[in-house]
């Protein structure tokens, strides 16, 4: 399995993830970057070009806390909540404490927010974010989660490419899933309250 390049930790803009030698550091970290709005179009960065700019949505966020990771002796692995197509998936940078899992996100709302280390397995930390995850009609949309994606194993540079990582986030997309619900949960699913409809319009930036 590579290990972390030596090398990254002289460049200038990973400097500031040598310093955050915890999971609650790199959310912590995350936290302080503004959202980004893609208002000059649609983006997919790479730690470096996102740090670079100082902006940062789920999957940029959850590349640059995955290689923080990776920089401080744990493995940078991704798993991706997938919904139903009228919704957007989430991404988050994984990481174990002792036997459990914990999840490190970036997103602009009160929800679907930082996970502590305190579930058994992927299923049960999935599980934890679905009844956040709704749109402002009430339907609750998230319906499964991937297997840990290891960015060890991309054979392409995912650190600090100055391309946009369509490819990347397309390999994600199509990785092996787990699925949350038969037909028959789905079939009986309650909406949302109206209350947590708009505590998740609650947004950061």
């Amino acid at each position: 399995m590579k290990r972390v390049p030596r090398s990254l930790s002289k460049i200038r803009e990973l400097k500031p993830l040598a310093r955050l030698s915890s999971p609650k550091r790199i959310q912590d970290f995350l936290d302080t970057i503004p959202i980004n709005k893609e208002r000059g179009g649609e983006t997919c960065s790479s730690p470096i070009v996102t740090l670079r700019r100082r902006s940062a949505h789920c999957m940029e966020g959850a590349l640059v806390a995955a290689l923080a990771i990776w920089m401080h002796g744990g493995a940078p692995l991704i798993m991706d909540l997938k919904t139903t197509d009228d919704d957007v998936d989430h991404l988050v940078a994984l990481f174990k404490k002792g036997r459990y899992w914990g999840g490190i996100t970036k997103t602009n709302h009160s929800v679907l927010r930082y996970r502590e280390p305190m579930f058994r397995d992927l299923r049960e930390l999935a599980t934890s974010y679905f009844h956040e995850y709704s749109l402002p009609n009430g339907k609750k949309t998230l319906r499964a989660y991937s297997e840990p994606f290891d960015l060890r194993l991309w054979d392409r540079d995912w650190i600090s490419a100055e391309d946009d990582l369509w490819d990347l986030e397309q390999a994600i997309d199509r990785s092996p899933h787990r699925p949350l619900l038969n037909r028959s949960q789905i079939a009986g699913l309650r909406k949302a309250d109206e209350i947590e409809i708009r505590a998740g319009k609650l947004v950061e930036w």
